[in-house]
């Protein structure tokens, strides 16, 4: 869990200091806010895209392909996020390519802008800023912008190898995911030789992929000996699922392969035990075994990933329980009532959506807190930083008007906590979240939850945790009653013991 400094209310000059925006004598410079958050325009960035990209941007109707979420209130759309992959602010960078997967691969699904986008992106892969190394979302350790591409091309070539009744997409939108396999493989073949051995085994991962065409079927024995001896000898686990599963299709002999992963995975799983046991004479042999491991790169798991076979397990049947009610909010308090447990009365709470893993309300996942402002109208009235390195990062900001708590990794907004007395009424499926009988909520939710492994899970405080939703439900104190205060956050922010300020734990 890591615990940081005390919340400070922010002053004039703090406030300078995070957000650049401090105006003369206190007062709030809009402009300055402006000038920060729209400082890298598309109109302004498209003329330095490579030629051939900014050709495929130019010439496709992007207002008739929608994406996950065209349209909804601050999500860019797919030519903003395409053009912010070359973006020379770093942030700029690594939103956009999170954005590629939560925008156009969102769930394992392609939708309309998603194989015109993965040409464009294709077209990027030589241009020499790709070179730019950083931390992606996805994926650990640091790795070359072009790697990353390569990864997310992956991923395109993986689901467009998916059918209708997979949930990949509708017929149109797969058969269009499948036309522009052939020009992706021509693109990424130079790579698959690359000297950067991480953009090399993207490439190979992504070639392996994009194989499932027939049309490239006679190019798998020019590949698969590079498979099969750099794919499956990755210290990243997910490319070493691939040059199996692939050498299988491919009729090779994967006996071997398969043996010495489930031997690795047997020796991590005694040495993690021996390591957890203090009494086991082997424990300090165990713990240095470990650390002498290389990293496992692959990417982090997502909820729903569809594993080998792709079919899930068939489900005994069992009794349908009726379907709980809906939640029901907290009338609020009495009219006139400023005591410190009022509860907000629902006209005066602001109406909010939540889509998972995208964003809620006007904030979208990713915001800097320059944006997140510039969405509320409102200037944030408390925030904790912590020490790193020479600098302080910043690991929330309230917005007391919004009712709102806002969280950030790396700057990043990763998580929207909000207050369960004055926060808005944040709805899923016209259900309410905020501000109700916590049990209401969490019966509700579990039943419109998928009743699959590890879809409801809970945190050490005994916070129900949906990781389908990427939501959880906390309770907050209002007077002599608990009333719900939901949290929305991205995927890798699902351990909250270590995810959360300490902070946040104090709101009871």
């Amino acid at each position: 869990m890591s615990v940081d400094a005390p919340a400070v209310r922010i002053d004039d000059d703090v406030m300078g200091i995070l957000i650049g925006a401090a105006g003369v004598g206190g007062g709030w410079n809009t402009a300055a806010v402006i000038n920060e958050t729209t400082a890298d325009l598309p109109g302004a960035c498209v003329d330095h895209l490579p030629p051939t990209a900014r050709a495929e941007l130019a010439g496709t109707a992007w207002e008739e392909l929608p994406h996950f979420c065209t349209g909804r209130h601050n999500v860019p759309d797919t030519p903003d996020v395409l053009i912010d992959v070359l973006s020379a602010d770093p942030g700029r960078r690594v939103r956009a390519v999170g954005d590629l997967y939560r925008l156009l691969l969102n769930q394992e699904r392609v939708f309309p802008a998603t194989a015109p986008a993965a040409s464009v992106v294709a077209r990027l892969l030589d241009d020499p800023r790709t070179l730019a190394e950083d931390r992606w979302e996805r994926r650990a350790g640091r790795r070359p912008l072009r790697a990353e591409l390569l990864n997310w091309l992956a991923s395109f070539a993986d689901i467009a190898r998916l059918d209708v009744e997979d949930g990949a997409g509708t017929a149109q939108d797969l058969a269009a995911a499948r036309a522009v396999r052939p020009m992706l493989h021509d693109r990424i073949a130079d790579f698959c030789d690359d000297d950067d051995p991480q953009v090399r085994e993207a490439a190979l991962a992504a070639t392996a992929l994009l194989m499932a065409d027939p049309v490239l079927a006679s190019s798998i024995p020019r590949y698969a000996p590079a498979v099969r001896a750099i794919l499956s000898a990755s210290v990243d686990s997910h490319y070493r699922w691939i040059a199996r599963e692939r050498l299988a299709a491919w009729g090779e002999d994967v006996t071997g392969l398969v043996a010495a992963e489930e031997e690795h995975r047997a020796a991590l799983d005694r040495a993690r035990a021996l390591a957890d046991d203090p009494f086991e004479e082997g424990q300090e042999q165990a713990i240095h075994w470990l650390e002498e491991q290389p990293e496992d790169t692959a990417a982090l798991e997502r909820s729903g990933r569809r594993r080998a076979g792709r079919t899930p397990p068939a489900r005994a049947a069992v009794p349908q329980e009726p379907a709980p009610e809906p939640p029901v909010a907290a009338p609020g308090s009495e009219a006139g009532y400023e005591g410190p447990w009022r509860i907000a009365r629902g006209e005066e709470r602001s109406e909010w959506t939540f889509t998972p893993y995208i964003g809620v309300g006007p904030l979208h996942f990713g915001m800097t807190l320059e944006e997140i402002t510039s969405a509320l109208g409102e200037r944030p009235t408390g925030s904790s930083c912590s020490p790193h390195g020479e600098d302080h990062r910043l690991n929330f900001a309230d917005f007391d008007a919004s009712g709102i708590r806002t969280l950030f990794r790396g700057g990043r907004l990763g998580c929207v906590a909000v207050n369960a007395l004055t926060g808005p009424q944040v709805r899923l499926d016209a259900a309410p979240l905020t501000g109700c009988a916590p049990s209401q909520v969490e019966d509700w939710l579990a039943h419109r939850a998928a009743p699959r492994p590890g879809s409801l899970m809970y945190s050490p405080a005994a916070d129900p945790v949906f990781t389908d939703l990427g939501l959880v439900i906390r309770s907050q104190r209002a007077g002599d009653v608990a009333l719900t205060r939901p949290l929305f956050l991205l995927q890798d922010w699902l351990d909250l013991w270590h995810s959360l300020p300490g902070e946040e734990w104090n709101c009871f």
